[in-house]
């Protein structure tokens, strides 16, 4: 059985619609899609109807954005299954304007230094609850100043340690949104820990008893630190899950719709926690 729990569409940062992505799953056989855009979860109701249609089943799912105000630094929530998904509206409301308010930033920065518009930045936008980098790069490789989303001018733009165009903020206390999906009946898993250095940060959570789940099949992740992201989960009893994390055109490495997969047993323990928030 295949289990895709990451993934994403045109309503964040993925370049392929919701019936496009689940039309694809079909063909890779794949048995369990989740599609997690950022802070978002417009694709709920018309994932169920496609994932019908084209024989994928689906749990909703939608990657919040959050903040570990101990070490300054990101974190991503992927939260599966609320029951009651409108207590999540104002958190993703919240989070898409704290990014919306970056992108703007990035692209006053950017006009500054290359003759774009605005507007061959935001014909890329289109159905997304929010701008993001790839959508200022792909304006930059229709003109001509780069060839690629994640090479050097990528890097002189918009790394987030020098990047001469980037700019961040503060998203909500992960603690709050962790509160906040449990408050939604919604179970907590830790996106990627490799991606922003989070591992520290997760025993933590995982000691508190405030987080369900970490994601360890995942692209940032090499063998070693899947095996102590494993030994966590073992230690705290954490749901262990896996996903592509799919953004078709926009991957920043090769991966494909069912790359990475959750087992059947983590899939099953995720619903029957679902069940039980009642």
């Amino acid at each position: 059985m295949i289990c895709d729990l990451h993934c994403h569409t045109t309503l964040s940062d993925g370049s392929l619609g919701i019936e496009d992505v689940i039309a694809q799953a079909k063909r890779m056989n794949i048995n369990f899609l989740s599609i997690t855009d950022h802070d978002t979860m417009a694709s709920f109701s018309r994932a169920d109807v496609l994932g019908e249609r084209h024989g994928v089943r689906i749990l909703h799912g939608v990657e919040l954005s959050a903040w570990d105000k101990e070490r300054s630094s990101k974190v991503h929530i992927l939260c599966y299954a609320p029951k009651k998904p409108d207590r999540l509206e104002g958190l993703c409301s919240k989070s898409c304007e704290i990014r919306k308010a970056c992108s703007k930033e990035m692209i006053e920065k950017v006009m500054k230094k290359f003759p774009v518009t605005l507007e061959s930045i935001l014909k890329y936008t289109t159905g997304s609850k929010s701008i993001f980098k790839q959508h200022i790069m792909r304006a930059l490789i229709d003109y001509g100043y780069a060839l690629e989303f994640y090479g050097e001018l990528d890097s002189e733009l918009f790394n987030p340690k020098y990047g001469s165009c980037y700019v961040e903020r503060e998203y909500p206390d992960v603690n709050f949104v962790l509160d906040l999906i449990h408050s939604a009946k919604g179970v907590a898993v830790m996106a990627h820990p490799a991606q922003y250095n989070n591992i520290s940060l997760l025993e933590e959570l995982a000691e508190r008893g405030k987080i369900d789940g970490v994601e360890v099949g995942h692209y940032s992740a090499d063998e070693e630190c899947r095996k102590t992201l494993t030994e966590i989960a073992e230690k705290y009893n954490l749901i262990v899950t896996g996903g592509s994390d799919f953004h078709g055109l926009y991957n920043c490495v090769p991966v494909h719709l069912g790359s990475e997969s959750t087992t059947r047993e983590n899939l099953d323990r995720i619903i029957k926690m679902s069940n039980k928030m009642t």
